[in-house]
């Protein structure tokens, strides 16, 4: 099994793991109340899911 013979540099490390951080999520608009929420999951402010009621809304 082969391994390496010298370590990496800290610099050699870091641009390694410069693309590893976390990105935000994508977030679409409710065809229905035009509030964000996340793709392919019901309106958590309406209830709504492609022109569907899914479950009754909160009253705020």
């Amino acid at each position: 099994m082969p391994n390496p013979k010298r370590r990496h540099s800290q610099q050699r490390t870091s641009t390694r793991r410069a693309h590893d951080g976390l990105k935000a999520g994508s977030l679409s608009e409710c065809p229905n109340c035009h509030e964000r929420k996340l793709p392919h999951r019901a309106c958590p402010q309406c209830g709504h899911y492609k022109d569907r009621e899914i479950f009754a809304a909160k009253e705020r």
